[in-house]
């Protein structure tokens, strides 16, 4: 192709810029497709053509070979000059057999139940309940279904492998007194617990959730069955006693009612001493980029009410549980960690 040196005007580069925007989502489908065809896999023990990985993967040649290009230009997975497809660091992070594995986290992101949502965010803004005439029922209902088939993405295991990653900044950010006690309220899987668990040896930890959810959980790694206890709830009816209570990911998904709700609850439970740490993105102050405006808008469509929160909207909502909020601690990823206390 002939180069030529062009020049823009500022009107142009903001045409070109705007439209690039506007097809951002063709990255995140050709992100999906390698996810689900386990490409990176593929590639474990040698770099591949796109012919070799479509023979493999049972897939068009020419089909991947355009959604691979477009991953290669994003850093995920490199190409060679005689185009051979090799993993990255970031490509990595999608092999099934890694320890920290973000295939299911990934496959979770961009599944029906958010990707459908985002397609129709002016109708949420509106005012439409989307998700609900998308799916016939809330988020969390739509997840909590008895018998989900296995060809469905699991949430709660994409929920896991994204927490995989995030749990290390949680647990190296936060001190934890010796022999105390640490509720994970709605923990899912338990692998929040676990790796605090695990870095904290003298810690006693209780694993609250859904009955449905429990027997799934992680906490048999840890090798010691002493140290820890499940507990089936709701966590707007009561919550277990405690010194620390988790709350990852859990006020953000609701309104400020019941998000309001659940923070009484774990008060209503909570000693003198006690800490909660609410473990979510918080929206800086300013307008820079920051991933958590993006999780907002996940949260806003497809989360009734669901939203990211300032400090002072924070504050507020934790005065509305008789808790006020002590600090807030820079982990160095998105998820940030709330201290409140007994106010």
């Amino acid at each position: 192709m002939e180069t030529n040196h062009i020049t823009l005007s500022e009107d142009e580069k903001a045409s070109l810029y705007l439209l690039d925007q506007a097809m951002g989502f063709t990255v995140q489908a050709a992100l999906r497709v390698a996810t689900e065809l386990n490409v990176a896999d593929a590639l474990i023990d040698t770099p591949k053509t796109s012919r070799e990985l479509a023979s493999q993967l049972a897939v068009d040649q020419d089909l991947l070979h355009r959604v691979m290009r477009t991953l290669v230009s994003r850093n995920i997975f490199t190409v060679s000059n005689d185009g051979h497809f090799a993993l990255n660091s970031v490509a990595q992070c999608l092999r099934s057999d890694a320890r920290d594995s973000l295939r299911a986290a990934v496959i979770m992101l961009t599944d029906d139940t958010f990707w459908l949502p985002l397609g129709k965010l002016t109708g949420t803004v509106r005012g439409d309940p989307v998700f609900k005439q998308l799916f016939g029922m809330s988020f969390y209902e739509y997840w909590s279904r008895e018998n989900i088939p296995a060809s469905e993405n699991d949430f709660h295991a994409g929920m896991s492998s994204m927490s995989s990653v995030e749990n290390k900044f949680l647990v190296r950010n936060y001190h934890f007194p010796e022999n105390a006690t640490v509720v994970d309220i709605a923990g899912g899987l338990g692998g929040l617990l676990l790796s605090v668990l695990r870095a904290n040896p003298t810690l006693k930890g209780i694993l609250f959730d859904q009955p449905q959810i429990l027997p799934r959980n992680r906490l048999g790694e840890l090798g010691d069955d002493s140290r820890w206890e499940t507990c089936a709830g709701s966590f707007f009816e009561s919550c277990p006693t405690a010194d620390f209570y988790l709350l990852k990911y859990i006020t953000m998904d609701w309104p400020d009612e019941l998000a309001s709700r659940i923070l009484r609850s774990c008060r209503n439970a909570m000693h003198p001493d006690s800490t909660l740490l609410i473990m979510e993105p918080v929206i800086p102050e300013g307008h820079d980029w920051d991933s958590a405006r993006e999780i907002d808008l996940l949260l806003m469509g497809s989360f009734d009410g669901g939203k990211a929160r300032t400090e002072e909207e924070l504050r507020a909502l934790l005065a509305t549980a008789d808790l006020k909020l002590n600090r807030i601690i820079n982990t160095g990823c998105y998820v940030s960690i709330v201290e409140a206390v007994p106010s």
